[in-house]
C-alpha cells in the first residue's frame, strides 16, 4: 500500500474526518486531502505525530519499505511490539522488551541470550544451537556495536539491583530470592485478580513494559510466584499453569 492509502485507511478506521485529523496533527484539512490523493506526503515532524496518534511506525506509514529488526535482540519488528520513547514516540530500532520509555533494558549480552534462548528452543533449535546463533547475531546488531555510546553507564542495571534488594527484603514466605529481573510487556503479564466482591480486576497497562520474573514456590506444587515491578510499585502474586487462577500476595507502592 502507498502512504496515501494507509493514511486514508487509518483515518477512517479511527472514525476521524479529514478536519478532525488535521486538528490533531496541526495541519489544514486541505493538507490531509492532498496526502490522501497522493499529491503530497506528510513532513517528518507530521509523520511522527501520525505515528503516535495511530500507534503505528513511520515505516508503516510509508508503506513498510524496509523490514525492521530490533537492533538489540534481532527480533523482526511489527507495530505492536516496537519500543517507545518517553513521549510515546515509536523507536523503530528496538522492540518493547529491549527498549521501554526511552530506556535500554539490557546491558549484559549473556542475560539477553538466556532470555531469548528460552523462547527459541523447539523443533528448529536445540538450546546449544540457539545459544550459538545468538552469540553470532548479537555482536552484529547496532546496539551492541555501539554499546559504549548508547549505554547509560550502568544506571538501569543499578535500578534493577535496587529493585531486587527491595523485593528480597519483603521476605515473602515460600518465595525464593529474586536474582534477575527481565523486561516483560504488560499485555503478557496483566492477569485479572479476583476481589472479595467477586469482580476480577487487572492492575497493569497492557502497553507498558515492566520488570519481572517467575519463581517456583519453595512449598512445591503447581503454583508459581510472579514478581512485577517498576518505578512506582512492587507486585507479587501466585498462579497456576499458564497464569490460571491468579492470587495477589502483595502490592507495595515504592
Amino acid at each position: 500500500m502507498e502512504t496515501k492509502d494507509i493514511i486514508y485507511e487509518l483515518r477512517t478506521k479511527h472514525g476521524l474526518s479529514q478536519d478532525e485529523l488535521a486538528e490533531k496533527v496541526f495541519v489544514t484539512r486541505q493538507a490531509v486531502s492532498r496526502w490522501e490523493t497522493g499529491e503530497t506526503v506528510p513532513s517528518t515532524d507530521t509523520l511522527k505525530l501520525l505515528s503516535i496518534l495511530f500507534n503505528v511506525s513511520i515505516n508503516t506509514l510509508l508503506g513498510a519499505p524496509r523490514q525492521l529488526i530490533c537492533q538489540c535482540c534481532g527480533m523482526p519488528l511489527e507495530d505492536a511490539i516496537i519500543g517507545r520513547e518517553k513521549d510515546g514516540t515509536p523507536n523503530e530500532n528496538y522492540c518493547k522488551w529491549c527498549y521501554a520509555d526511552g530506556t535500554y533494558t539490557y546491558s549484559d549480552m549473556d542475560d539477553l541470550i538466556n532470555v531469548c534462548v528460552r523462547h527459541m528452543v523447539g523443533d528448529d533449535f536445540t538450546e546449544e544451537q540457539a545459544r550459538v546463533y545468538m552469540r553470532e547475531l548479537l555482536p552484529k546488531l547496532d546496539y551492541w556495536k555501539r554499546y559504549e555510546e548508547l549505554s547509560d553507564d550502568g544506571q538501569f542495571e543499578a535500578f534493577k539491583q535496587q529493585l531486587i534488594e527491595e523485593i528480597n527484603a519483603l521476605a515473602v514466605e515460600g518465595m525464593p530470592k529474586v536474582e534477575t529481573l527481565n523486561a516483560l510487556v504488560g499485555s503478557y503479564v496483566n492477569l485479572a485478580y479476583p476481589l472479595p466482591n467477586g469482580i476480577c480486576v487487572k492492575f497493569l497497562d497492557d502497553q507498558t513494559t515492566y520488570l519481572g520474573t517467575q519463581l517456583e514456590s519453595e512449598f512445591g506444587g503447581d503454583r508459581c510466584f510472579g514478581v512485577l515491578a517498576n518505578m512506582d510499585f512492587i507486585l507479587i502474586c501466585t498462579y497456576a499453569a499458564d497464569g490460571a487462577d491468579p492470587e495477589m500476595v502483595l502490592y507495595k507502592k515504592r
